[in-house]
């Protein structure tokens, strides 16, 4: 069963953060994940992918996974939503871990250099 949920909002240009708990011991410490970031489940085109091999996934214990989206990948994001869901990627076959995110865009006010800026 694909459990979706909505997650903070990504702010364009800034780098994002979320962290995933889980109620057991699902991650870990040798597992992998990757997932893709697309307008909408339907959509061929991948926005981005963030994996373990890009700290894009990062594994903090046994329950807790954090996703973290670069401010260069956030800055290419447009208004609206994007969907991201996660797939270990150690096991075969790959296994989803069954929730899909719904992660409303949108554009800040303040909008620095994706470099950075004081």
């Amino acid at each position: 069963m694909l459990s979706t949920q909505e997650g903070p909002i990504i702010l364009i240009g800034y780098e994002y953060r979320l962290q995933l708990q889980a109620e057991a011991d699902l991650f870990p410490e040798t597992a992998t994940f990757a997932g893709q970031l697309r307008r909408a489940v339907s959509d061929s085109a991948v926005l981005a992918t963030i994996s373990t091999a890009n700290g894009g996934v990062l594994r903090r214990d046994a329950r807790t996974l954090e996703i973290v989206v670069p401010p260069e990948v956030t800055a290419s994001l447009s208004p609206g939503h994007v969907v991201l869901d996660l797939v270990r990627t150690d096991v075969s076959p790959d296994q989803h871990l069954g929730f899909l995110l719904d992660i409303p865009v949108s554009l800040p006010v303040t909008r620095l250099p994706v470099t950075g800026g004081s």
